[in-house]
């Protein structure tokens, strides 16, 4: 009990974050987060590469690179115009971003075989004993 009490307070806890501030002109900006809004409204939940390459697509401009359109997404999550969510499959995990008013698309993880639910024989009622 002790050793759990030294490790707790120990720790340092995780800054808080500041607000993102994005430096380009207000124009630009919306003109930005009104194209990757469209993208992820019509294209669906997508990761950050395909949210790029379809960015590429349409030929904006106005984004300097990846790493800008990353700040544009973390800023659009802050307020609350896109949602960022997990599909975890196992090991593995997806993060997508997505609207908040899309239905998501992305595929439910499937049950592992080990599973009680998979296992269980169904009653037959019908059957007489």
């Amino acid at each position: 009990m002790f050793g759990r009490a030294i490790r707790y307070f120990s720790t340092k806890p995780k800054p808080k974050m500041k607000p993102i501030e994005l430096k380009s002109p207000p124009e630009q900006t919306q003109t930005i987060t009104r194209v990757i809004f469209d993208i992820l409204k019509e294209h669906g939940p997508l990761t950050v590469s395909d949210t790029w390459d379809r960015v590429k697509e349409v030929g904006l401009r106005e984004l300097k690179g990846k790493s800008h359109m990353k700040i544009v997404l973390r800023w659009m999550r802050e307020r609350q115009k896109i949602r960022l969510i997990c599909n975890h499959v196992g090991p593995h995990k997806q993060f997508l971003y997505t609207t908040w008013f899309t239905k998501s698309k992305v595929k439910a993880a499937k049950p592992l075989k080990g599973s009680s639910a998979t296992n269980s024989p169904a009653k037959d009622s019908s059957v007489p004993k």
